[in-house]
C-alpha cells in the first residue's frame, strides 16, 4: 500500500519526550525500524526499553550537535538494520529571545540546535541513501521529514530566535528537496503550532492563561495531541505523497489563519 512503511528503516531525533516520542512509537507500530535519537538517555531507556535484539525499536544516546555522534547514529543504524529509508528531524529547542540585549545567545543556539542539528544529519544521511540507491533501478530512495513552527510566520518577539530558527528550518527544507531530488530523495516540512509537544506541555504549566488563549486563538478549538502529528509524518514518509518534496504542510488546528501575535507558538 501506498501508506505503507513496513520494513523500511528510521531515524528519529528527539524520541526522548512529546511528539519526537510519539512519531518513533507511531513508526515502529506501523511496522517499521525504528533508531530513536535524543541526548536523553535514561528518558529513552524509560519510555522505549531496553534493545532486543529482534526488536524494531533502538534507542540512541548522544549530543547530536557533534558531528562524530551524528557519524555513529549513522552507523549503529546501519549496524541493526543495514539501510537507512526515513530521517524525522524532530529534535527542536524553544527559548525566549530578548531582541535588544546584546549578550544573548539565544538566536545563535537555536540555529546551532534547530537547524545546524537537522542540516548536518540530514546531509550524512542522504550521501547513505545515495549510497543505497546504487542497488536500486528505481522508486523512492529515501525521504525527509523536518519538524518546523507556524511561528516562522507570526511575529513574536520574545520568541524571535525560535522563530528565526524555525524559518531557516522551512529554506533549508526547500534547498535540500532540489538538491536531492535528482538522487529520489524527498525532503519535506511540518510546521505545526496547537500540538503539545514538550515544550508546549511546559509552557502551559507554567501559565494556564496560554492554554485557554491558545485554544481560544484556534479555530478547532483546541491543542492536539502529539499522536495527531504521527498519520502526516508516515504520509510524507511513504510512497503516498512521492510527488511531493520541498512541500511545507500546515498542522496548527487552523491558528495560522488568523492573524494572532498574542499566544505562544510552539
Amino acid at each position: 500500500m501506498a501508506f505503507s512503511i513496513k520494513g523500511k528503516t528510521a531515524i528519529v531525533t528527539g524520541a526522548a519526550d512529546g511528539i519526537g516520542l510519539a512519531i518513533a512509537r507511531h513508526l515502529a507500530d506501523r511496522g517499521a525500524n525504528v533508531m530513536a535519537a535524543d541526548m536523553n538517555e535514561k528518558k529513552l531507556i524509560e519510555e522505549l526499553g531496553s534493545e532486543p535484539e529482534d526488536g524494531n525499536i533502538r534507542v540512541f544516546a548522544g549530543d547530536l550537535r557533534q558531528r562524530l555522534t551524528i557519524a555513529n547514529l549513522i552507523s549503529a543504524t546501519i549496524d541493526a538494520y543495514d539501510q537507512v529509508d526515513i530521517l524525522v528531524n524532530a529534535s527542536r529547542q524553544v527559548m525566549v529571545t530578548d531582541a535588544l540585549d546584546m549578550e544573548d545567545t539565544s538566536v545563535s543556539t537555536l540555529l546551532d540546535q534547530n537547524l545546524m542539528t537537522a542540516l548536518t544529519l540530514s546531509q550524512l544521511v542522504a550521501k547513505r541513501m545515495m549510497k543505497q540507491a546504487e542497488k536500486q533501478a528505481d522508486g523512492q530512495v529515501g525521504a525527509i521529514v523536518n519538524l518546523s513552527s507556524i511561528a516562522a510566520r507570526q511575529t513574536r518577539p520574545d520568541l524571535m530566535g525560535y522563530a528565526i530558527a524555525a524559518a531557516a528550518v522551512q529554506q533549508m527544507t526547500r534547498s535540500m528537496a532540489m538538491v536531492l531530488a535528482e538522487h529520489r530523495i524527498r525532503v519535506n516540512a511540518i510546521a505545526f503550532g496547537s500540538v503539545m509537544s514538550a515544550s508546549l506541555r511546559t509552557a502551559v504549566a507554567e501559565n494556564r492563561e496560554w492554554r485557554d488563549d491558545i485554544r481560544q486563538n484556534t479555530p478547532l478549538g483546541r491543542i492536539a495531541a502529539p499522536t495527531e502529528l504521527c498519520e502526516t509524518v508516515q504520509f510524507l514518509a511513504a510512497e503516498s505523497s512521492s510527488f511531493m518534496t520541498g512541500e511545507v504542510i500546515t498542522v496548527d488546528g487552523g491558528r495560522s489563519l488568523l492573524d494572532v501575535v498574542a499566544s505562544p507558538a510552539h
